[in-house]
């Protein structure tokens, strides 16, 4: 394997394993948030940035990889490919994690939401915390890079 095969590998795996920890936990948000609907409709604005909060990482990892594509070359040596897919392996673990942890955080105040509409503010902290961790990852690569 060549350097920038290594590279493009790395990159691959961040946008892959973002996306897929994004949409693991959207489908996760998007039946809680289903459930609490058909039960009361009026409910969507409360329940809507709770369902979609867990995306974000999926947008990390896209934006990291169009990043991380600006360091990557045809003649790259095998040891510049490692180093670009390590560079971007804190969010390729982190954004999928989070994103799915995120989703569970998110889908209990969803459903907390379904008891008591008027916390739905304050339940958008919980779910946030965690995405404090997706952003210092992302930080983290890209000061790599």
């Amino acid at each position: 394997m060549d350097g920038q095969s290594i590279a493009l590998l790395g990159l691959a795996l961040c946008v892959v394993l973002c996306g897929a920890g994004s949409a693991i936990a959207l489908w996760k948000t998007g039946s809680a948030a289903a459930g609490v609907l058909a039960e009361d409709g009026k409910k969507f604005s409360k329940v809507l940035v709770l369902s979609v909060l867990p995306a974000t990482q999926g947008i990390y990892g896209f934006v990291l990889a169009i990043l991380g594509s600006n360091s990557v070359v045809a003649d790259m040596t095998v040891a510049a490919g490692w180093s670009v897919f390590f560079t971007v392996l804190p969010l390729t673990i982190v954004g999928f994690l989070s994103a799915i942890f995120q989703g569970l955080t998110s889908v209990a105040g969803i459903l907390a939401i379904s008891k008591n509409e008027t916390i739905s503010g304050k339940l958008i902290l919980f779910p946030a915390m965690v995405e404090t961790y997706a952003i210092l990852a992302l930080v983290i690569s890209i000061m790599l890079l």
